[in-house]
């Protein structure tokens, strides 16, 4: 016997069928005047993470949103993770309402606008972020993928087949965008704390919604203390590195010591290390990798990752 329920599954099933946690963010898009308009969402998450040419975000939306609209015409758009407090998420709530034109919501919006970093810096018209968000991600719409690059703005009362998979007009009220990441940006405090290490203080207080809503509110939750678990330690021996090691490259070698240093990298992404160590050793005319080359590498990596 089953100790659960089976619940009907329905449209908008995340909001009438799960208490589905997400993420609370304001995405920004330029409207046909250069102005900026902004709209809540949840349905926005990471898609593209490792392994291509560029990091990529996905954001599900109805097509017919001004959202939808201004990406399928511009392709630009930034999204804005507000913070927790009860007040900001009364102005998402208040900027939620579908059919609302950007020039009737926006007069009213309590948020306080800046330029993109990136405009500012090329000049390339992009919508604004929101000064108080505590991150954004500056992102370009991949028009490409799916074969979405003929999509076009203007229809508002369901947009008629053929329909893409994953990318541009997937259904008749619906849209997805698989989003280039362009740029993270980051309050400097939380920046300072990924970079030196973060700990329990250090999260931001990021809000959460829960998905469920019925015809009177939506429901969100404000950050607590974060309590952390220890990973376990799975160390590999060093013959196990030394015989993957070997048979990254017949020219480039490891000494032992060299391999001592990566003995924690989890196995699933030793291989990528240690192709990622191989390249700089081929840049740099080394043979024989030592590990004063690895802590060169692995320095070359953080600053890398500071620019980023």
């Amino acid at each position: 016997m089953s100790s659960f329920e089976n619940l009907r599954i329905v449209d908008n099933f995340y909001q009438t069928s799960l208490f589905f946690p997400m993420p609370t963010v304001v995405i920004s898009t330029l409207c046909d005047d250069g102005s900026t308009s902004l709209g809540p969402y949840s349905l926005v998450q990471p898609y593209y993470v490792a392994g291509k040419d560029f990091y990529a975000m996905l954001l599900q939306c109805r097509n017919s949103s001004n959202t939808a609209q201004h990406i399928l015409k511009t392709g630009k758009c930034a999204i804005n993770f507000v913070d927790d407090k009860p007040a900001t998420f009364k102005e998402c709530v208040k900027l939620s309402w579908p059919g609302d034109k950007p020039e009737d919501k926006m007069p009213k919006c309590n948020f306080v606008l800046e330029k993109s970093q990136i405009e500012e810096e090329t000049g390339e018209k992009r919508p604004m972020v929101l000064r108080d968000a505590i991150e954004v991600i500056e992102c370009t719409w991949v028009r490409e993928l799916d074969g979405a690059q003929n999509d076009q703005a203007g229809i508002l009362d369901g947009y008629e087949p053929p329909y893409h998979d994953f990318n541009g007009i997937t259904s008749k009220f619906g849209a997805h965008f698989i989003l280039k990441i362009d740029r993270i940006l980051m309050k400097k405090q939380y920046s300072d704390a990924i970079i030196r290490g973060v700990e329990a203080r250090d999260f931001p207080p990021l809000p959460v919604d829960y998905g469920y809503r019925d015809s009177k509110n939506f429901w969100f939750h404000r950050k607590k203390r974060l309590r952390a678990e220890l990973l376990p330690v799975r160390k590999s021996s060093l013959d196990s590195v030394r015989y993957a090691a070997d048979r990254i490259d017949d020219k480039v070698k490891f000494t032992d010591d060299a391999l001592e240093t990566i003995l924690n990298v989890p196995r699933v992404f030793l291989t990528t290390v240690l192709r990622g160590c191989v390249a700089w050793a081929k840049e740099n005319n080394v043979d024989l990798i030592t590990a004063e080359h690895m802590k060169i590498i692995n320095d070359k990596r953080s600053k890398e990752k500071n620019k980023k």
